[in-house]
């Protein structure tokens, strides 16, 4: 793989695992992603495409699919379209050298005649290796503004889930289950508040959770309603 490819290939996240990841509705979606990084010399059926809004886990789960690789001996390459679409469509040279490849906002890139090309021959090549892609964006595949038949026939096959935005209880479930793993117990009336005063975004709510969770270390105190206020600065709603 070219030493372009490598210093393109992102740094992933600490807390993009699977163990991490409350599917709520979306545990189906899960299980196939799973399933997508235990395979072994054999190409899935389709290529995998997820989609949904912003906020409900695509970068997560591509992520958490190349650390699981990488986990079990594999080499996973996760490239973020919507950063690099200012870049060559080469970095897509070689991709088949990896046992997974994952591409994040394919929509960043479409509607581009050297990237829709690029694309098209990767998908070729990795197939031909017996490699897997898994791939995301913000909107279905027939949603897409492709222009080149040829990649449009490539994920009209694809094997498609949409992500759904969780309920509010599945909210609460997912930062519990972020909060316990790192450490912290976070009540259900504490949720319930955070949920209440927040934006709904995941992103926002779990970066919430990570600025209660320094401040917690830094003050040892737990997360109560009050130490919450406090250390956000949520002042009373009039």
């Amino acid at each position: 793989m070219k030493p372009t490819q490598l210093s393109l290939g992102m740094r992933l996240r600490d807390d993009a695992t699977f163990a991490n990841y409350y599917p709520g509705a979306n545990a189906v979606a899960l299980g196939y992603v799973e399933h997508a990084c235990e395979a072994e010399d054999q190409w899935m059926d389709a290529v995998l495409y997820i989609w949904g809004n912003a906020g409900v886990g695509r970068s997560h789960l591509l992520q958490a699919a190349c650390v699981r690789v990488e986990e079990r001996g594999g080499r996973a390459l996760y490239l973020p379209l919507a950063e690099l679409s200012e870049y060559d469509p080469n970095v897509l040279d070689d991709v088949e050298a990896c046992d997974l490849l994952c591409l994040d906002d394919i929509q960043a890139v479409v509607g581009q005649a050297r990237w829709e090309e690029a694309l098209f021959h990767a998908f070729n090549r990795l197939r031909d290796a017996g490699k897997q892609l898994l791939i995301a964006a913000d909107a279905a595949p027939r949603e897409l503004s492709i222009k080149l038949p040829d990649l449009q026939s490539r994920l009209s096959l694809a094997l498609v889930f949409q992500l759904h935005e969780l309920s509010d209880d599945d909210k609460l479930r997912a930062l519990q289950l972020r909060a316990s793993r790192r450490g912290l117990q976070l009540p259900d009336d504490v949720g319930r508040f955070i949920l209440s005063r927040s934006e709904r975004s995941m992103t926002v709510l779990f970066d919430t959770l990570e600025q209660l969770d320094r401040a917690s270390l830094q003050a040892q105190r737990k997360l109560t309603i009050p130490f919450l206020k406090e250390a956000l600065g949520w002042q009373p709603l009039k």
